[in-house]
Formats: C-alpha cells, sequence, structure tokens
C-alpha cells in the first residue's frame, strides 16, 4: 500500500516517549519526564517580543524558499562571533529546525547505491534520513571511555568505493559526548583521503562544559566538503519555533533551497523574525542556561555513580547522561528476565512514571538515556525511582 521509502523509515523513540508521558498525565499520573530533549526553561523575553512585534507588524507573509536575507546574514554574524567561521548568505539555507536540514541535505547529497557512516551511539533520526534517500546506513563503533569519539580501525574497515559521507554530532545526542580536537582533526583526514562529505550536526555547540566547543569546519583548511548544521532550538530554548540552518557549500546550499522550495514554500517568518534577534540580540541568557545544565549534570552524574552496577560516563556537552546498565541484563526483575535495558526503562515508566528513552532507538540496548533537562527535585526523584528498581533485581 505504502512506497518503500515510508517503510525503511521507523518512529521517532523519543517523540513516542513524550506521547507517552503525555498519556499518563492524562490519567491523573504524576509523571517525571527525562526523556525530553528540549530545555525546560521559557524562549527569552527579548526572543519572545520579537516574534510578537513581527505578527503585529504584519511579517506574516510567505519568504524567500531559503529563508529571509535579514536571517541569512545574521547567521553568518552568528557563525563569524561564537564560531570563527566565515560564511556569506548565499552558503546559508534557513530551515524548519536542525532535523529539517539535515534532512535536505541528505536528500540532495545521497541516493541509492551509497553508504554512509554513522558512528554508535547515534541520534535516533540519522539512520532514517540516510535510508529514505535509498542509501545504506552504516554503523561504526565508539570508545565511551574517550567522549564516544571514533573506533579508529572500524572507521577505517567500513569504508568502501560506495562510502559517501560521514555525519558526527559533537556534543553528541544521546551521549553528551564531546570530541577532542585531534579526534575531530583524525576523522577529517580519513574523509579527505576518500573524498567523503561531513555533516557536523551542532546543535548543542554552546552547551558544552569542560572544554571550549570547536566547530569541525575551522579545524581544516579543506572544508569544501564540510556542513554546519545549528540551530535556534537547544541555545535559546526555541524547540517549538522550528528554526535551524545549514552553511557550507553554496552549490549544495542552492540544491537544498531548490528542495525546500518545492516542500515546505519557506521557514515560517514570525518564527524567522525571532531568530534574528536570537542570533544577534542580547546573549546574556545562553551562560545561565549553561551554568543551570551543568550543575544538574553533577546532580546526576554523582546519584549515578553512587548507584552499584551502573556505569556512566561523564558527557562533556548537551544535557543527557547515557547509562550502561549491562550488570543487570540475564537477571530477573519480577519474574522476568531482563534481555535489554528497554525492559529496565519500561518498567520505570510503568510502575514509577519516570520518562527515559532505552538505547535500541540509539544503536545501544543496554543503554538509557536520561535527560537533565529538568528541576533537581526531579532529577533526584526520578533516580530515586531508578535505584528503587534496580534493587529489585536479582
Amino acid at each position: 500500500m505504502f512506497s518503500d521509502r515510508i517503510n525503511r523509515i521507523q518512529p521517532s523513540l523519543t517523540l513516542q516517549m513524550t506521547s507517552k508521558a503525555g498519556e499518563l498525565r492524562s490519567k491523573g499520573f504524576n509523571v517525571i519526564n527525562l526523556s525530553v530533549g528540549e530545555p525546560d526553561f521559557d524562549t527569552p523575553e527579548n526572543i519572545r517580543n520579537a516574534g510578537i512585534n513581527a505578527i503585529n507588524s504584519g511579517k506574516t507573509r510567505y519568504t524567500p524558499g531559503a529563508g529571509m536575507p535579514i536571517l541569512r546574514q545574521a547567521a553568518c554574524e552568528k557563525m563569524e562571533r561564537d564560531n570563527s567561521l566565515f560564511f556569506k548568505p548565499e552558503e546559508v539555507i534557513i530551515s524548519c529546525g536542525g532535523k529539517h536540514s539535515l534532512y535536505n541535505a541528505c536528500q540532495v547529497l545521497f541516493q541509492s547505491g551509497d553508504e554512509v557512516i554513522i558512528f554508535k551511539p547515534y541520534w535516533v533520526s540519522f539512520p532514517d534520513f540516510v535510508s529514505v534517500t535509498g542509501a545504506k546506513p552504516v554503523f561504526v563503533n565508539t570508545n565511551p571511555e574517550s567522549q564516544f569519539e571514533p573506533d579508529f580501525e572500524d572507521l577505517i574497515n567500513s569504508i568502501n568505493p560506495n562510502t559517501k559521507g560521514i555525519i558526527i554530532n559533537s556534543p553528541s545526542n544521546p551521549t553528551g559526548g564531546v570530541w577532542s580536537d585531534d579526534a575531530v582533526k583524525q576523522t577529517l583526514e580519513i574523509a579527505k583521503k576518500h573524498n567523503l562529505w561531513v555533516f557536523s550536526d551542532e546543535c548543542y555547540e554552546q552547551l558544552t562544559y569542560d572544554v571550549e566547543f570547536k566547530s569541525i569546519a575551522t579545524l581544516t583548511n579543506d572544508n569544501e566538503k564540510i556542513l554546519t548544521f545549528q540551530s535556534c532550538s537547544k541555545t535559546y530554548a526555541m524547540t517549538g519555533w522550528r528554526i535551524g540552518y545549514t552553511a557550507g557549500n553554496s552549490k549544495v546550499i542552492k540544491a537544498m533551497s531548490k528542495l525546500q522550495g518545492q516542500s515546505t514554500s519557506c521557514p515560517n517568518s514570525i518564527a524567522q523574525m525571532a531568530a534574528v534577534e536570537a542570533l544577534t540580540g542580547n546573549q546574556e541568557a545562553i551562560p545561565k542556561m549553561r551554568e543551570i545544565f551543568k550543575s544538574r549534570r553533577t546532580l546526576i552524574m554523582e546519584r549515578l555513580k553512587s548507584i552499584i552496577g551502573v556505569n556512566c560516563a561523564m558527557p562533556g556537552g548537551a544535557f543527557y547522561v547515557f547509562p550502561d546498565f549491562t550488570h543487570f541484563i540475564g537477571k530477573i526483575l519480577d519474574g522476568k528476565t531482563i534481555n535489554t535495558a528497554t525492559d529496565i526503562a519500561m518498567y520505570l515508566l510503568e510502575n514509577k512514571q519516570v520518562v527515559s528513552v532505552p538505547g535500541d532507538g540509539f544503536g545501544s540496548p543496554n543503554n538509557i538515556r536520561f535527560s537533565y533537562a529538568a528541576s533537581d527535585q526531579n532529577i533526584n526523584d526520578a533516580i530515586d525511582a531508578l535505584e528503587n528498581v534496580l534493587n529489585k533485581i536479582n
């Protein structure tokens, strides 16, 4: 009945868990949601006001398909200011969120017969972005003890004449891992040797806690085949506004614009005007949110480290922890064998009303992703519940 491309796509596990949380709340349960991939702060007031002003001043019509010129220029100014990246407006496209940006780029560059390298654990949407084009996602292992940097032997062995691109996500969703400059440079050297496109998903670029973030394109003089993806969503607590952008090769940007013009016409005009203020206006909200996330990272890591049998690498960025529950696999919980960490996550959901995201969706079945974009109270209550569940396992 449906096209092959639809059958290649898997439902978003993160959105499924968010939906499940909503169902439980509607039934009167007190739900603690640590599955959410968005800041729990309001969009800063200056950005909200810019959106209101856009409505009141009639900025409610179609815009150019690739985004308003003023916003494309604002993205250039932002990347120069924050990332030492120097682009012209014609090298930038505004899309309906970072996810839309990545989807468009995959559609433009990949097709049947191609292979694309994706590092495990991966953001749930990466494989589907690739698969829907007809290309094949190829998964490469990483090292949890080194911020989930690549297993370079596995990376090299995974490349063949069909390999067309590599997707890098640092800081990472789901692990929070932040790659070192050396790891990035080594990956770029391999990509250059094999003439591969490099996608750098940098939507968490303002959320690093131990080292200063560096955009991948700044670590090489040969960045013609690097596409940089950034977003207003995480940095400015603007997830629902749906504004992301891509910067890079002008021919690719033009092709993405052609595709986008026939799919969405243009991003939301009101959100675009708000994004201009976000990127070029007062930035004081960013370090405040970052410091709160850093404090929450300390809290949740201290709690997880105190639980016997749970291993968790310290995340360098984003707002996720990705603990490993291998110690509990094969043991018994309420008379049932634990086959993967999903069994623990689902028990936690159904019996304790704590929502997380099982690692299956990220290609890592022995892990669970917990977001610390939540209050200290909710973090403590959720980890109390987790510890209670794990103590039942024998």
